[in-house]
């Protein structure tokens, strides 16, 4: 009898595509889930037939509550190989092994630059407009040569955009708790003194942080307020670094000149949530680490992890 594995949250349809899953045929059905499961019981519910389970990146929390209800998962494969909504105790208390994969950082690069320039140049209110008989040229762009650009992160994508920014000739300091001058000298960018006089002096800011105590809420209110209302800033990290409400004021308010977001506290969105209508804001779906490259990376190596699991040798385990 064949193991049953399901594939969570494969909204475009291509996980069976971008990866050749033809090796596991004799041995596992592979089962992609094209919506997304709510909460909990709806979760539990769907894969209570399953042996192993494909999750992307940190979308599905799996506490010790889920890993309880499902008594026939024996697998557990999430894209990346850092995770922080896997109960790890819970699923080895359980007989559950966790597996990751590779990721790129270089797709959350690109799409950070992509929202950048977008915001910069009005690309999206321009090409509507001319699609759509509106005015011919209703904006005037931000310049980014000489501008400022604050990086409040200076790791794996942090010191990409960097490099990205040197090369348009902007100006890019940078902040974390623990970052060097030595580590910003490498990198080509200028240690802020504060992260207060980053927020203040920078024309954009960029958030490239990881999730943890100390970067949770980083931005609230008053952070918020330090910046010009010239400025923009760009989250494609995730959306607890920021205060989402005091974002929204500020973009309702005018206080900044806009915002360009991939991360948002409930993904997916829903249907009524005030990040959909917000005035000044360039928003995609959670599209950072979303792209060919890294796709097949994701479930090419989750194919791997399932035939190394079958043959007694687990790979690439978590945490």
């Amino acid at each position: 009898m064949r193991l049953r594995c399901a594939v969570l949250d494969d909204f475009q349809r291509v996980a069976t595509e971008v990866a050749d899953w033809s090796p596991l045929a004799d041995d596992v059905e592979v089962v992609p889930f094209s919506t997304h499961f709510p909460d909990e019981d709806a979760l539990a519910e769907a894969l209570a037939g399953f042996d192993i389970v494909v999750t992307l990146r940190e979308r599905v929390p799996f506490p010790a509550s889920l890993f309880a209800r499902l008594p026939r998962l024996r697998l557990l494969i999430a894209s990346g190989m850092r995770n922080t909504v896997i109960d790890y105790a819970a699923a080895e208390a359980h007989g559950v092994t966790v597996c990751g994969t590779g990721s790129s950082s270089t797709p959350p690069v690109e799409l950070t630059w992509a929202l950048l320039l977008g915001l910069a140049r009005g690309i999206v209110e321009e090409a509507g407009a001319l699609r759509s008989g509106g005015p011919w040229q209703s904006t005037v762009g931000a310049d980014l040569h000489g501008r400022r650009l604050g990086l409040l992160g200076l790791g794996k994508i942090g010191s990409r955009v960097a490099q990205v920014a040197l090369a348009f000739g902007m100006r890019v300091d940078a902040w974390s708790q623990n970052l060097t001058k030595e580590r910003a000298d490498e990198c080509g960018a200028q240690l802020a003194a504060s992260k207060e006089e980053l927020l203040a002096e920078s024309d954009f800011v960029s958030i490239h942080l990881a999730l943890s105590d100390r970067t949770r809420g980083l931005l609230g209110p008053a952070e918020l307020a330090l910046l010009k209302p010239t400025a923009y800033l760009i989250n494609t990290s995730r959306a607890a670094i920021v205060d989402q409400e005091a974002l929204l004021t500020a973009l309702h308010e005018g206080r900044i000149a806009g915002a360009g977001i991939d991360v948002f506290d409930i993904e997916p969105l829903p249907a009524d949530h005030p990040m959909r209508t917000a005035p000044r804001l360039l928003a995609t779906p959670h599209l950072g680490y979303v792209s060919q490259a890294n796709y097949a990376t994701y479930y090419g190596q989750a194919v791997e992890d399932i035939q190394a699991f079958l043959a007694g040798s687990p790979v690439r385990q978590l945490p």
